[in-house]
């Protein structure tokens, strides 16, 4: 069976455990409404869940599913969810055109309301204790949610916040994430490649391929990530790249 195939089914939900068990057991029709709200969203399906990160197919399912509920809390906790948040949802996750409509129920049943981001956000984080690279990616992504209607605002910004506490990421990733989402800093390809802007062309180069090797596909699946996590990867990986270039063109060192 595919990974969506068990998504859909529910057929994950009793294994997993805490809210993505939660909102799997909604979609498929084996739980009511109020499972969504945050006094229920620590209910387990069974009293001892499997640990994702031993079981590669349900760490699948686990991140799938939980990226999900974030973006759609992420559109929400601003009030409305409007279309230009949806489509900044669809273009950080990159969903497979069969698989749109089911991908489209799990975000419309999430966006009722942003009660309990905080429970799925510290499920994602125990996915990847040593890979905060795709924690960091994932925020860019919320990040790009956010931004979609225009200035974050407060609420917005606190969302944020939290999830990157609960993902245990460092002022140097929030900056990082929030440069590669938002441009809005000086030299904001040096906040991605993580240099200072009067650092030489060597330290650059050096800071350029420490980022790509910490963030190349082949690394992430080497420790076993799901397939969503190396999608998300891959678009980090572009921005670095893009950053390299971008300051590469600005000291001369390629044709503009």
């Amino acid at each position: 069976m595919s990974i969506w195939g068990k998504i859909v089914g529910g057929t994950a939900g009793f294994a997993l455990g805490g809210p993505i068990a939660a909102l799997l057991g909604l979609a498929a029709g084996h739980a009511v409404d109020h499972v969504l709200d945050s006094r229920a969203s620590s209910e387990t399906a069974v009293a001892t869940p499997a640990d994702p990160k031993n079981h590669p197919g349900l760490r699948e399912i686990a991140f799938t599913v939980g990226v999900i509920a974030l973006g759609a809390k992420m559109a929400r906790v601003d009030g409305e969810v409007t279309g230009t948040e949806v489509d900044a949802f669809r273009s950080f996750f990159h969903v497979p055109p069969a698989e749109e409509k089911n991908v489209e129920r799990f975000f419309n049943l999430a966006k009722r309301d942003a009660a309990g981001f905080e429970t799925y956000a510290r499920q994602v984080a125990a996915l990847f204790p040593d890979a905060p690279e795709i924690l960091e990616s994932v925020l860019e992504g919320l990040f790009d949610i956010a931004k979609a209607d225009g200035k974050i605002g407060a609420a917005e910004a606190e969302y944020l916040a939290k999830v990157a506490d609960i993902f245990g990421l460092s002022t140097s990733r929030f900056d990082r994430a929030r440069a590669a989402a938002l441009g809005e800093v000086e030299c904001e390809p040096c906040i991605v490649l993580g240099i200072d802007p009067l650092a030489t062309d060597e330290q650059i180069r050096e800071a350029w391929i420490r980022q790509v090797k910490a963030h190349h596909p082949d690394r992430l699946m080497a420790q076993g990530l799901p397939e969503e996590a190396i999608k998300v990867a891959n678009r980090k990986l572009a921005l670095i790249n893009d950053a390299y270039t971008k300051l590469r063109r600005q000291r001369g060192l390629v044709a503009a």
